[in-house]
């Protein structure tokens, strides 16, 4: 019988809001319980609430039992010791995190993160059972300009997750957030997202085999996503999306959360 090498098709999307550094405790927990209220009842696809350090606990108690799952901004790659101002992938999932956002480009810019500290980031999340990590990559607006981006996307991948052995029950979701669109208001071009998709499952496919790329890995889209463009990003090649700024109104991510699972 014929191998099969194509890619599967009909994968559940998954919706990840990154509520970053923007809302207090207070206002994350009258979010938190929008959010619960509003997809209550929704069924098409897996909802991820990221907020702040500080709100986790008490966002996790909110949403505990409901259909939106906790995530978290950061984590570091030990488990305990004398690591000022981090925090375990243990401790995550202790306090009910199922998913925890690895390298976003903010922290690559704001606070040095590189490729090494990511692996073992990634490395250490999954060695922790139940909890899923979202490593993010994605080229800047130098490296798109001087059609340097395949070569960057295939660069990154190598340095954040080359190396890992993936072990049937580990799932990685590889967040593709293109630096020069997050933030600006303005995504990038459908087209121009569903081939960066493509580039990023044929270098995990040549990576680790076909199979485990299927199976373990959904490769997701960010950068200034809202209702009114979403549709465009519902391809085959985009499992699903993380959210910044219109995650910040329970209104509108349920908009874009249905719009991006819409068949």
């Amino acid at each position: 019988m014929a191998k099969n090498n194509s890619i599967k098709k009909g994968v559940e999307k998954i919706i990840i809001a990154n509520w970053k550094m923007q809302l207090d405790l207070k206002d994350s927990l009258i979010l938190a319980k929008k959010m619960k209220s509003k997809f209550a009842k929704f069924k098409k696809g897996k909802v991820v609430i990221c907020p702040d350090l500080v709100s986790l606990r008490d966002v996790g108690a909110i949403l505990k039992g409901s259909n939106v799952k906790l995530g978290a901004q950061n984590v570091f790659w030990e488990e305990k010791g004398p690591y000022t101002g981090e925090i375990s992938p243990r401790t995550l999932k202790d306090i009910g995190c199922e998913y925890v956002i690895i390298g976003h480009s903010e922290r690559r810019k704001n606070v040095a993160e590189n490729y090494e500290m990511i692996y073992k980031k990634t490395k250490a999340v999954l060695n922790t059972d139940g909890l899923t990590p979202i490593v993010c990559i994605g080229e800047n607006w130098d490296e798109r300009k001087t059609d340097r981006r395949d070569f960057v996307l295939a660069e990154q991948l190598q340095q954040a997750l080359g190396g890992l052995e993936i072990f049937d029950n580990q799932r990685i979701i590889v967040a593709y957030e293109p630096i020069w669109a997050i933030g600006s208001g303005t995504a990038m071009e459908p087209q121009e997202a569903d081939y960066a998709h493509k580039i990023i499952k044929l270098t995990l496919n040549n990576m680790f085999g076909m199979q485990i790329l299927n199976k373990n890995f959904k490769v997701i889209y960010g950068g200034s996503v809202s209702s009114k463009n979403v549709k465009d990003f519902n391809s085959e090649n985009i499992d699903g999306l993380l959210v910044g700024g219109a995650s910040l109104n329970a209104e509108e991510f349920y908009k874009v959360a249905d719009i991006i699972t819409s068949k």
